[in-house]
């Protein structure tokens, strides 16, 4: 049974569609819709003083929600990383606050835009594994700069810290050490992504693996190219290589089904260039 519907992925991607087969199934085909809430960044509470706030210190943990998770800027206090927390510093840098010898603010789209290429291409050597064990966690980084005022007083650090996201809005808790966690054997069990149906049916939300759920993504569909190729080719470009990997993982050869997404060309602008198969699980 193959099937199209709308879907979505986690925290601000969401993949454009889904189709899925099972070997068993009759042929025919079912069109469904599902969306998810997007994610947008809410601004955090700022110092009332307007001191330099001192440089972050890498590797600390803190305690927080998903709203404060996600905001540009924090006033969280770092935890005891043998306690309770929901996220870790992997990396504290320099801002760069310069353009042709004017200084520019710190919430300028300049600066934001290096914090926010600089802390995900810095994550994947943090963590370990392969580019595709990252795209199949449900481990994401996120990042702060000093507020304005704080900025102003001289402040000019970035500080990069990994989350697990649990499900939509909401963190798991990170437990160990997190250096090298996607290259072990338990990684995928830990922080993997799974859902909890189908994707693209009305039960679908994307969870942790850690979590209950009855789907798991598995694999990747990389597209070669610079160029969006379009819905179709989007979608028919992961058929396939989904059927394949699910086929690979089944006990009954002949039996099995699958599921695939694939991405917008939003999305695909945004950096967003594959899409994912799945399996029950």
């Amino acid at each position: 049974m193959r099937r199209a519907a709308a879907a979505a992925l986690l925290l601000l991607l969401p993949l454009a569609g889904c189709s899925g087969g099972d070997t068993s199934g009759d042929g025919s085909t079912n069109d469904a819709a599902a969306s998810s809430p997007s994610t947008t960044p809410s601004a955090s509470a700022t110092p009332t003083t307007a001191t330099a706030a001192p440089k972050p210190r890498d590797r600390a943990c803190y305690r927080l929600d998903y709203a404060a998770a996600v905001a540009p800027t924090t006033t969280a206090k770092p935890q005891d990383c043998g306690g309770a927390h929901t996220a870790m510093t992997y990396a504290v840098g320099t801002l760069d606050t310069v353009v042709a010898g004017h200084l520019v603010a710190v919430d300028s789209a300049k600066v934001q835009q290096q914090v926010a290429t600089e802390c995900p291409q810095r994550l994947p050597a943090f963590l370990g594994g392969s580019p595709e064990a990252l795209r199949l966690s449900m481990l994401r980084a996120v990042w702060f700069t000093p507020t304005v005022e704080e900025s102003d007083a001289g402040a000019d650090w970035y500080r990069c810290d990994v989350i697990a996201v649990a499900a939509e809005g909401r963190l798991a808790p990170l437990t160990g050490a997190l250096r090298g966690v996607l290259a072990r054997p338990d990684a995928a069990a830990r922080y993997g992504m799974c859902g909890t149906a189908e994707p693209g049916t009305s039960g679908f939300d994307r969870v942790i693996c850690s979590g209950s759920h009855s789907w798991r993504a598995i694999d990747t569909v990389t597209f070669s190219g610079s160029a969006y190729p379009g819905v179709a080719k989007a979608r028919d470009a992961g058929q396939g290589p989904c059927e394949d990997a699910a086929r690979a993982r089944a006990s009954d050869a002949l039996n099995f089904k699958w599921s695939y997404e694939w991405p917008t060309a939003a999305q695909w602008r945004g950096g967003q260039t594959y899409g994912l198969c799945w399996i029950p699980d």
